[in-house]
């Protein structure tokens, strides 16, 4: 990494929709935004061009405030539909440059990279500030709640190891129940999160428990709706929130909605889904699988019914916090059929009329950017934005997934930041910030498995904790747990065993959740990029009352050179890492790896 990247990146033009001054409350009304232009790159004028009705308009910028490094504009412009796309022209002489989502742009861009804004404030403020704890209940603990297993369990003693794929995989019953949950809510408090999210808990064939059989009550197996409500009760006595998974795509063949369509061609359920006899199954499913039967979502029965589930354990006694949607992406959508937004927007009041505060939460792998328009989900998981590209930059170990071994080849971290950027642009700023950033789920290899080196975890885990979004950590990650396929990485928690676990991991997540969870930076912040090379990422993290520069390295590099006039701060203070150098007006980031350290600037 070389001074002249360092100097490039922070001369150059910088907004990133973080930089709302004012948000429009109703259509129509105005919102004012503001861009910075570092001296280093002259601007005679600058504009913003924005999208009414289809149709780009410009507005001239104003001068809003300068400095001896930078200059401050300001743009005000009318948020007349939804959906409202805007980018800023910054003039020099005859010549100009865009300023969208990817940054300065020399050529002619196209709208879907503009940045976004609409009347939509987001999320809940409560999940701003929050750690997610994500678990999986059969495997997290058990309460020795004396049940049966059904016909289709295969009871496993715990702590062994899934068998790993094949058609037990599903069926395989370790007897973790949420009072199991409740026991070791003080784990997961002196870890540091303070919201957990649960993969379904209605009865269901299977030990993921995505083919519900009903939404009426909460599964015996793991205590039934009375332990529900006491598992909340006890978790928001500990401001812990508590997030529900719910298929809105598919429910199980045995569920009787679906039980009820197949008794009678008549039946009301009978519109709950794509029946069709030229398939194979004689109806749609999810990727295939006969056992998970597709939702229809043009019927406005079966709206008024999931309506009653997502408002009914919102409510109290039960009092969910929110909902993650699985598959929400393919939700709604079948063939000619596409109505996934008019069911986010469907799900987004639903949730809101039953609880003000409750989280919408999205799963989408790929590409989630027009599902996040304002009005549709809040947030998505964020495979495509975060997972891969830090996966892509620090990964050393040979994954067996074949999926995601195709798209996550060593990369350089020019490479894993133009993706993180690229997944950024067009998407609204309050939806960057509400979507988790997560290292691994229940989906995926443990990220253990694919970066060997406790040195680059750590690294890996400052990013999570350090960038835009809602950090979601895999219950086991913070003990050591492994796993290198998804199925494989379901595995119990080791709770009788503490001499197993990886103490100095451990240690590493409650620092850095600590940090997370203690700067307003980190939780709302601006991102800026200041020098990014091979091995190498410095960014600042910025809001209006801090200010923090962080250093991912995964390896050895050249110390990273930068001007504090250009930081606009007389000195650094080490939160994390070790103390860099002064050299004049220039501090000089250390050039060791791997590490991550963290500082805040102080004006």
């Amino acid at each position: 990494m070389t001074v002249a990247e360092s100097t490039t990146l922070l001369s150059q033009p910088h907004h990133d929709g973080s930089y709302l001054l004012q948000g429009p409350e109703e259509l129509g009304e105005e919102a004012v935004v503001r861009i910075r232009v570092p001296r280093a790159t002259p601007a005679d004028n600058v504009m913003l061009r924005y999208t009414c009705d289809g149709e780009p308009r410009v507005v001239q910028a104003e001068l809003d405030e300068e400095n001896g490094t930078e200059v401050w504009w300001r743009a005000s412009f009318p948020v007349w539909n939804p959906v409202t796309r805007y980018r800023w022209v910054v003039q020099e002489g005859s010549d100009f440059r865009w300023v969208n989502g990817l940054g300065p742009v020399l050529h002619d861009v196209p709208d879907d990279d503009d940045f976004v804004i609409g009347v939509e404030r987001g999320g809940p403020d409560w999940h701003l500030g929050s750690v997610v704890y994500e678990i999986f209940p059969d495997r997290f603990a058990s309460s020795g709640l004396e049940v049966d297993p059904p016909d289709w369990a295969i009871p496993r003693a715990w702590g062994e190891l899934p068998t790993g794929r094949g058609p037990e995989t599903q069926h395989e019953w370790f007897g973790g129940d949420l009072r199991g949950i409740e026991q070791h809510l003080d784990h997961i408090e002196s870890l540091g999160a303070n919201a957990i999210y649960l993969t379904p808990i209605f009865p269901a064939g299977t030990t993921h428990r995505y083919d519900s059989t009903t939404f009426a009550h909460i599964d015996p197996l793991l205590g039934g709706d009375d332990a529900l409500a006491s598992l909340t009760a006890a978790a928001h006595a500990r401001g812990i929130r508590i997030v529900g998974d719910l298929t809105l795509n598919h429910i199980g063949s045995t569920h009787e909605w679906f039980q009820a369509a197949l008794a009678d061609p008549n039946a009301p359920e009978r519109e709950f889904f794509y029946f069709d006899d030229s398939l194979e199954t004689g109806y749609a499913t999810w990727m295939g699988v006969p056992h998970l039967p597709k939702l229809d979502h043009r019927s406005a029965e079966l709206h008024r019914r999931l309506e009653w589930v997502m408002s009914h354990w919102l409510s109290l006694p039960f009092d969910l916090d929110g909902w993650r949607i699985d598959v929400a992406n393919m939700t709604g959508r079948y063939r000619d059929i596409d109505v996934n937004a008019e069911v986010a927007r469907w799900a987004r009041r639903t949730v809101a009329a039953a609880k003000q505060d409750a989280l919408l939460m999205s799963e989408h792998g790929h590409d989630p950017r027009h599902d996040l328009e304002p009005g549709k989900w809040q947030g998505t998981m964020n495979y495509a934005g975060f997972l891969r590209p830090v996966w892509s930059w620090l990964r050393e170990m040979e994954l067996e997934d074949p999926f995601y071994d195709i798209v996550t080849h060593s990369r350089p971290a020019t490479e894993a930041v133009a993706a993180m950027r690229v997944f950024r642009a067009g998407v609204p700023w309050q939806s960057t910030i509400h979507s988790w950033t997560l290292l691994d789920s229940h989906d995926t290899p443990r990220f253990r498995n694919v970066v060997a080196s406790p040195a680059r975890r750590v690294v890996g885990i400052g990013l999570q904790m350090t960038t835009p979004g809602v950090p979601m950590i895999l219950a086991g990650d913070e003990l050591g747990l492994e796993g290198v396929w998804g199925e494989d990485g379901r595995r119990t928690m080791p709770w009788d065993s503490p001499e197993g676990w990886d103490q100095g991991v451990l240690s590493d997540y409650r620092r850095l959740i600590a940090l997370r969870r203690s700067s307003e930076a980190l939780a709302q912040g601006g991102i800026r990029y200041a020098a990014v090379g091979s091995d190498a990422i410095a960014y600042l993290r910025e809001s209006s009352g801090e200010r923090l520069l962080c250093l991912a390295s995964r390896a050895e590099h050249e110390p990273v050179r930068l001007p504090l006039s250009e930081l606009g701060a007389s000195e650094l203070d080490t939160l994390v890492g070790s103390e860099p150098e002064r050299e004049g007006d220039d501090v000089v980031l250390p050039g060791d790896g791997p590490t991550f350290h963290v500082w805040r600037l102080e004006a």
